[in-house]
């Protein structure tokens, strides 16, 4: 009980440390799970384990194989939540970049990987291919923490944050199918021996097949339950997690070793199909996981023994480590973006942040131990091998990368990127034009209606409940440095101006004139947008009976100040920027505009009835 239960609490503190420090998590569980594991041994008067995860006669939480018994089942529920996060939407949207990463990188990985493993360390042939598989992924819940941490530029940040969403599943099917047809071709139901047979690729492709059919099939059954309300709702997430449960389990009943390549069919069809509850399922997966993911770091870890880190005291492994970092990564990134817009140096920061997670780790460890319960020989070697790549390039990453950031010139300037609290149509008006004109716009709301309209529409936009989600933790919004507040609630907009300014309006933070305010003109302070005149009751009537975004030139504060002054004694027409004819940068019109620089070339953006003068209409 006090091992099952410290891990547990172990497990959830190194993620709390880990926030609170701001380095990935794998970091602190890894180095937990050594120090109670393998390490532990050097002090303990037994020269015993503090945890060991497996019975051994005296003390264990795990009777026998039961440990890999539930890895298994584990990795199948957290490959499922990866498979949920793989959206086809967001495939649309991706560069070329990202697509070449996530196909040619992988290949080049793969078999890069393979050669410098047989090369470098004699690993055998069917060994060297399950490493390389193994090392595709570069975990999200990793990139996570470095992207939140960093302010990098837009187009290195998207890179990253879509390449380890997109690639885990890829480099998780990898690692299976690569295992499972080494196990075949050493059963001895296959002939055995490691060489290739005709029984054991037909094994194979039934795997594949089974796996692909049945997660398609039992995905629509999901989606059939939760439609028809078969399910209460108190019991929808706790049922969807026997669901996948009874999907592994029956998969691999079905056709032995097929489950894991079954959840994550399951997981991506499940994520791409219109069903009811969607997003608690998601949610539901995220929070397993992370549970999962602690348990398991610290299980695996604390099962290696000192012989297996002895295996990593070779040169050869040293070298083959850094032949991954500094040679395949590099390769495969600069292969990939060839034809891109990137910068040499931009391309050389992508090259250094791979760090590799929970997929790598776990699968080597459950894959590394069946080949080796089997006695297939030089299976001992993928568990230390994948461990010291996750520690190592973790290590170097939340060490590193700020400081190779700063000297490669990939961090931003000046956050110019915009929040938008509220997404009804007078902000997705906003935002749409901002966004054709080059600028970062991001649009929150509580109102999911809204924000399927800002998806529709092209503009990002996510379901934000202010006073309960924590929006320091979203990588997209690192490059934010002005808030604008139109929702309308003047508690809400006060509140997001209260606590999101000190993260996202370190250039300034602004909201609409309340009612309040516009019956007592008195207390109408300076820094509200675009005018004392203009609530959002005024917002709505103007985005409603004149949905258009104009521009008109404007030469001189002067003529800034006749125009402002005509625009608010007529119905209809709001004021909203001055755009710089030189540089394309937004000056957002506020209550009081005194001391406004306005030079030749610069434009008056409003919304609504235009103005009697010569003018340039813009459609947003």
């Amino acid at each position: 009980m006090l091992e099952l239960g410290g891990v547990i609490i172990l497990g959830i503190l190194a993620q709390w440390v880990a926030w609170r420090i701001k380095v990935p998590a794998i970091l602190p569980l890894l180095l937990i799970g050594l120090a109670v594991g393998p390490l532990s041994t050097l002090w303990t008067a037994d020269g015993a384990k503090l945890l060991e995860p497996v019975w051994n006669g005296t003390k264990g939480i795990f009777p026998k194989e039961h440990l890999f018994h539930f890895v298994e089942l584990a990795i199948g529920l957290i490959l499922f939540e990866g498979g949920l996060s793989l959206q086809r939407d967001e495939l649309k949207g991706v560069g070329p970049s990202i697509i070449n990463l996530i196909s040619l990188g992988s290949l080049v990985t793969f078999i890069g990987g393979a050669l410098m493993a047989h090369f470098i360390t004699g690993l055998h042939w069917d060994m060297s291919f399950l490493f390389s598989g193994l090392i595709i992924v570069t975990g999200p819940t990793v990139i996570g923490p470095i992207l939140r941490n960093l302010p990098l530029k837009r187009n290195i940040s998207a890179i990253l944050k879509w390449e380890g969403i997109l690639i885990d599943p890829i480099g998780a099917l990898t690692a299976v199918l690569v295992y499972e047809f080494i196990h075949l071709t050493h059963s001895p139901a296959f002939g055995g021996g490691g060489a290739f047979t005709a029984d054991a690729f037909k094994h194979f492709l039934l795997i594949a097949l089974v796996g692909t059919a049945l997660g398609f099939f039992l995905a629509h059954l999901l989606r059939i339950f939760l439609q028809k309300h078969w399910v209460p709702h108190y019991l929808l997430t706790v049922f969807t997690l026997a669901f996948v449960l009874t999907a592994f389990v029956g998969s691999h009943l079905l056709v032995p070793d097929s489950g894991l390549l079954t959840v994550v069919v399951l997981g991506m069809v499940v994520g791409n199909v219109d069903m009811p509850h969607k997003n608690e399922i998601i949610y539901f997966g995220e929070s397993i996981s992370i549970l999962l993911i602690a348990i398991l770091f610290i299980l695996l870890s604390a099962n290696m023994n000192i012989a297996d880190l002895e295996l990593l005291l070779d040169w050869k492994v040293g070298a083959l480590f850094l032949a991954v970092i500094f040679i395949l990564r590099p390769i495969g990134v600069f292969l990939s973006t060839r034809k891109s817009a990137l910068t040499t140096n931009e391309k050389l920061f992508i090259s250094w942040v791979g760090p590799r997670g929970i997929v790598a780790a776990g699968i080597a460890s459950l894959f590394g131990s069946k080949l080796a319960a089997e006695g297939i020989h030089g299976a001992e070697y993928i568990t230390p091998f994948v461990f010291m790549i996750v520690l190592g390039t973790v290590i170097l990453n939340a060490t590193g990368a700020g400081l190779i950031a700063k000297w490669l010139g990939v961090l931003l300037e000046k956050s110019n990127g915009i929040l938008v609290v509220g997404a009804h149509r007078a902000s997705r008006l906003i935002g749409k034009y901002l966004k054709e004109n080059g600028k970062h716009v991001i649009l929150i709301d509580s109102n999911t209606g809204n924000i399927e309209k800002a998806h529709e529409e092209g503009i990002d936009a996510y379901t934000v409940d202010i006073y309960k989600d924590d929006l320091r933790n979203n990588a997209d919004l690192n490059d934010v440095g002005i808030m604008m507040a139109m929702t309308g609630s003047a508690e809400v907009n006060d509140y997001s101006i209260d606590n999101l300014k000190k993260d996202f309006g370190e250039n300034g933070s602004y909201r609409l004139t309340s009612v309040n305010e516009l019956q007592n003109p008195d207390t109408v302070g300076g820094q509200n947008l675009f005018s004392k005149h203009d609530d959002f009751i005024n917002l709505l009537e103007v985005a409603r009976d004149y949905p258009s975004i104009n521009e008109i030139e404007v030469s001189s504060f002067e003529m800034l100040d006749e125009l402002l002054r005509e625009i608010n004694n007529q119905d209809k027409t709001i004021p909203l920027f001055v755009k710089n004819g030189e540089t394309d940068d937004f000056n957002i019109i506020l209550s009081d505009y005194t001391g406004m620089k306005v030079g030749e070339g610069d434009k008056l953006v409003y919304m609504g009835k235009t103005i009697k003068i010569q003018e340039s209409p813009v459609n947003a």
